[in-house]
């Protein structure tokens, strides 16, 4: 699969399917990442793989709590700025009526919509779960070098004819997190990511987001 085949093929997979994926599928994917870029040459990540019963505990564990605590641990960090402003703001408020469109959630249906949100805590149902991690020590610069190893991650999975979805929602309960993968207090958790096969059937996986057009962001300079 040739680069730019994978870029417009990847999306946000809501719903997988259950067929198991190779331990060494996911081996190659993780050898070839191993190259993405970072400044200094840091790699400022950690990566932590559940599959198969390890998968199924941690799954069991957070539904357990999700019935006494839907809010999670609390986020260790703000996925959005608090006061996010357009064209921004608008581009997250159509992402999200748009993918509830697909499954026939009203806006003011909201243990609709709750109950989906959740489903981010059961991987959407993929049979293998990715947390990537980092050093508190880092700054920004190095969650941005993060954020170049998860899509070369999700690049590299599209080559295997495989489909993700990055999952900043698990900061949430990064605390359970930390504490089912014993993360030392050094070690602070950035995501999740769900990986798998794509269910094809799922309506929720039809959604395909809109991108702005270059003359709204690119400016050149002759």
């Amino acid at each position: 699969m040739k680069v730019s085949a994978a870029i417009e093929t990847r999306m946000s997979c809501r719903e997988f399917l259950p067929t198991p994926v190779p331990r060494e599928t996911i081996r190659d994917i993780l050898e070839a990442a191993r190259r993405a870029p970072s400044g200094g040459n840091l790699q400022p990540w950690y990566v932590h793989v559940l599959t198969g019963q390890s998968l199924d505990r941690f799954r069991a564990l957070v539904r357990g709590k999700l019935e006494t605590h839907p809010q999670g641990d609390g986020a260790e960090y703000d996925v959005y700025p608090r006061n996010l402003h357009n064209p921004f703001r608008d581009r997250r408020y159509k992402c999200g009526e748009d993918l509830y469109a697909t499954i026939g959630t009203a806006r003011e249906d909201k243990p609709g919509r709750l109950r989906q949100f959740a489903r981010n805590y059961d991987f959407f149902g993929a049979p293998v779960g990715l947390f990537l991690c980092t050093d508190r020590l880092m700054g920004p610069p190095q969650w941005c070098d993060l954020g170049i190893y998860l899509q070369t991650l999700m690049l590299l999975a599209r080559e295997h004819g495989l489909h993700t979805c990055p999952q900043e929602a698990w900061t949430s309960w990064h605390r359970t997190v930390s504490d089912y993968l014993a993360l030392p207090a050094s070690q602070m958790l950035f995501c999740g990511l769900a990986l798998g096969y794509r269910d094809e059937s799922a309506p929720i996986n039809s959604l395909r987001t809109d991108r702005a057009p270059l003359d709204e962001y690119v400016r050149w300079h002759d």
